[in-house]
């Protein structure tokens, strides 16, 4: 049975006056991944808060069942949706009775948009409804300017949290930026609220290293968990060794864990044997299975699988030929293998020894870049990158691509 697609919507409104100048923004996000799908805002006139959320509302699920071709199909959609509206909130789940005349009309629109056993609600403090939040206020600035909310223009989705400190100096120029802009901007209810001081504790700091070279990296062939399964090679040998020799020197490392292919279990063998660590296994950290291409050149699969490449570098869902897996899936594997090793490992400094397409994807999730950026970033055999996970979920991406120790 195919299992429903899952979705979060975050919607919230805002009026100026109440009623005054009002707005809404909405966003669909991936449960998985955090990425954002959709996002939604509009100038609406003159209008109350609780009509601006309403209408909020409506813009998410319209916004999440144009990303579904079946959604109205029972069980093709499961929604999640998150408001920090109490009112729209129980009255959607049928906890309050809707009264107002104005509120009845909404609240029926939103109801038949998606069949009602699809859609849940979720109370969730101002907060942490941030995103939604601030579409909306950018839907009301551009009203206030006769104009109405354009996409390439919005924001919303780099509020960071608070932080100890700026984790280098390119955060510290991300936090200014960001505190710049917040000083023009007006705000319907709250705050802009930019990085701050609150202690999150130390983060879980995850060091990424790519394992050594095997005799398919410099040919540059598919590589992945449905191939051969490859060894390191004299190069990747001597690459481990050196990476070891740099982990060691820095002494910051407290545990180490694994891909189970070969390639990452022997580079990570090699710098447990100088760190006087044991290493871990996480299946999470495999490489993705590239199908029928594995053991091929970039070349040759162009060769012989042309239409199926172009549809691959097209979409990160489409999977390779011959039953591999989609960057998508494999997002998802990482992700909830990063969720697990966060929650275990909070405080610490960890190595993880794996791969490139998963070192690429927890890089991305951090930064919150699109899917496609995984084709734009370059990772050397045996480089180290390097991001911290706080507390509330957040990331920082630190190190990308380092590869000083090899030289």
């Amino acid at each position: 049975m195919t299992q429903p697609r899952q979705f979060v919507i975050e919607a919230d409104g805002g009026s100026r006056g109440n009623p005054g100048p009002a707005g809404y923004g909405a966003v669909v996000i991936d449960p998985v991944t955090g990425e954002t799908l959709a996002e939604a805002a509009e100038y609406i006139g003159v209008a109350t808060n609780n009509v601006a959320e309403y209408k909020g509302l409506i813009a998410g699920l319209k916004a999440a069942k144009a990303l579904v071709p079946d959604a109205s199909a029972e069980g093709a959609l499961q929604v999640r949706v998150r408001m920090d509206s109490k009112l729209v909130v129980e009255q959607m789940s049928g906890r309050w009775k809707i009264k107002h005349p104005d509120m009845k009309p909404l609240a029926a629109e939103a109801a038949r948009i998606l069949p009602a056993s699809a859609v849940t609600y979720e109370w969730i403090p101002r907060e942490k409804n941030k995103h939604a939040d601030r579409l909306a206020n950018e839907a009301m600035d551009a009203g206030k300017r006769g104009k109405q909310w354009e996409p390439s223009a919005s924001t919303a989705a780099l509020d960071l949290p608070p932080v100890s400190g700026p984790p280098g100096d390119a955060a510290a120029g991300a936090a200014k930026a960001r505190a710049a802009m917040s000083t023009h901007r007006e705000t319907a209810a709250t705050p802009q609220v930019g990085w701050g001081a609150a202690d999150l504790g130390a983060p879980a700091t995850f060091v990424l290293l790519r394992h050594g070279e095997t005799a398919l990296t410099p040919e540059k062939r598919f590589s992945g968990s449905g191939g051969s399964d490859p060894e390191l090679s004299a190069a990747g040998r001597h690459q481990a060794e050196r990476v070891a020799e740099s982990l060691a020197a820095r002494g910051t490392i407290q545990e180490i864990i694994s891909s189970p292919l070969r390639r990452c279990r022997e580079t990570a063998a090699t710098v447990g044997a100088r760190l006087g660590l044991p290493v871990q296994i996480e299946d999470g950290l495999r490489e993705t299975d590239f199908g029928a291409w594995e053991g091929l050149t970039f070349a040759e699969v162009r060769e012989r699988y042309g239409p199926d490449l172009d549809a691959w570098l097209a979409s990160t869902r489409t999977p390779p030929t011959g039953g591999g897996e989609s960057f998508a899936e494999v997002a998802r594997r990482v992700s909830a293998a990063r969720d697990r090793l966060t929650t275990r490992h909070a405080g610490r400094t960890v190595l993880l020894v794996t791969h490139v397409t998963p070192i690429k994807t927890l890089a991305r999730l951090a930064l919150g870049a699109p899917p496609e950026s995984l084709f734009r970033m370059e990772l050397s055999a045996a480089s180290l990158s390097a991001v911290a996970y706080y507390a509330d979920g957040k990331a920082s991406l630190r190190l990308l691509n380092d590869t000083s120790h090899l030289r």
